[in-house]
């Protein structure tokens, strides 16, 4: 066989280390497309990731890309969702805490741009760190708001799982389970949240997109937020809108409202379980309004819901404002009353419309017309 020239050794070097990039390198990420943001959810939502030696480059890379896509639909900040990330390793490592981002691109970028750890998989101790560290005021975590775990791991841990899981349940937080590899089915149904069904996964890791849409709307399903707001505010009312509280005819809303300078003139009423919306008229101008929306229901206490509303300012604006006599130096103007007493007065202002800055300025009493 004849020796190979210096052209065709660079060739077989090129060809070599092309194969070896389609054989070995880590899948890109896809870019974020034009998916449209759910609005109303508010949660802080932990990933744990095995970034320890079990799980291989491209297996880890794959996890990352199911991040991202999950995370994708979210609203990132400190009134909207948070998001922190824990690495399994031989000692877990935070990646970066729940108040670090502000917005949804910055946080992708950070879930895109992190490296493996390697190291044994101490899953239970993660767990450990992620109970007495992670969900504390000081990383972020915020009190009152929902609490979402999302284990992935390829089914392999060298401590104890359920003890620490139990506790961060009794925390209250909603654990979910994604296995990417044959890990003990008994042991992560019991260490995931109930129902099982809901929130414990096993897919290879090529397939993870199979179960996004269902693990998505699961986790909605627990930081969705119960918030009652007011629109459409004018100076005699407000429109009330809240999402429903009750899955079925299991109870109904006592709604109270009142001003802050008559806290005592309280005004109640009881609207059915399946409203969702309300209008609340004949209220004074520029005035403060507490309201509370308490729902009862004999499956569960629910935490009322209160917020403060201040009416627009009434502004007066005179009737029937008209002129008439106009001659070439001059018109009388003609208007409708607009006080029944002696309870204010008037302003005239007038300018010619080519020089706004020649006004002219004029105080009328009430019962001028």
């Amino acid at each position: 066989m004849s020796a190979l020239s210096p052209w065709s050794k660079t060739l077989l070097v090129a060809c070599q280390l092309l194969l070896f990039n389609l054989l070995y390198s880590s899948p890109s990420i896809p870019e974020a497309d034009n998916q449209q943001l759910i609005p109303d959810l508010e949660g802080d939502i932990l990933f744990l990731t095995d970034s320890s030696g079990s799980v291989s480059h491209y297996e880890f890379a794959k996890v990352k890309e199911f991040m991202v896509r999950l995370l994708r639909p979210f609203y990132i900040g400190p009134n909207d969702v948070q998001v922190s990330i824990v690495h399994i390793s031989t000692i877990p490592t935070l990646e970066f805490p729940f108040d670090r981002f502000r917005s949804n691109s910055d946080l992708l970028s950070a879930v895109k741009n992190m490296t493996q750890k390697m190291g044994d998989t101490n899953t239970g101790k993660a767990l450990q760190y992620a109970k007495d560290t992670i969900f504390t005021d000081a990383t972020g975590s915020r009190a009152g708001i929902p609490k979402v775990l999302v284990w992935v791991t390829d089914g392999i841990s060298t401590d104890d799982i359920l003890q620490p899981m139990n506790l961060l349940k009794d925390f209250g937080v909603h654990a979910f389970i994604v296995s990417t590899g044959r890990g003990n089915y008994v042991e992560l149904s019991e260490a995931a949240s109930q129902p099982t069904e809901n929130h414990l996964y096993f897919v290879e890791v090529d397939d993870l997109q199979i179960i996004l849409e269902e693990l998505l709307d699961s986790i909605i399903e627990v930081i969705r937020t119960k918030r009652l707001r007011a629109y459409d505010i004018t100076s005699r009312g407000f429109q009330l809108n809240w999402p429903p509280f009750f899955s079925d005819d299991a109870g109904y809303y006592v709604l109270k409202y009142y001003s802050a300078t008559e806290p005592n003139r309280k005004i109640s009423q009881n609207l059915p379980g399946s409203q969702t919306s309300l209008k609340v008229a004949n209220l004074h101008p520029g005035t403060t309004y507490e309201v509370t929306l308490i729902p009862e229901t004999n499956v569960g206490l629910m935490k009322p819901q209160t917020i403060t509303v201040t009416t627009l300012k009434e502004v007066i604006v005179p009737k029937s404002l008209r002129a008439y006599n106009i001659t070439s130096r001059g018109f009388r103007l003609q208007w409708s009353p607009l006080f029944s007493t002696d309870a204010g007065y008037y302003v005239l202002e007038y300018y010619p419309t080519t020089d706004r800055r020649r006004k002219y300025t004029q105080k009328l009493s009430g019962d001028q017309t």
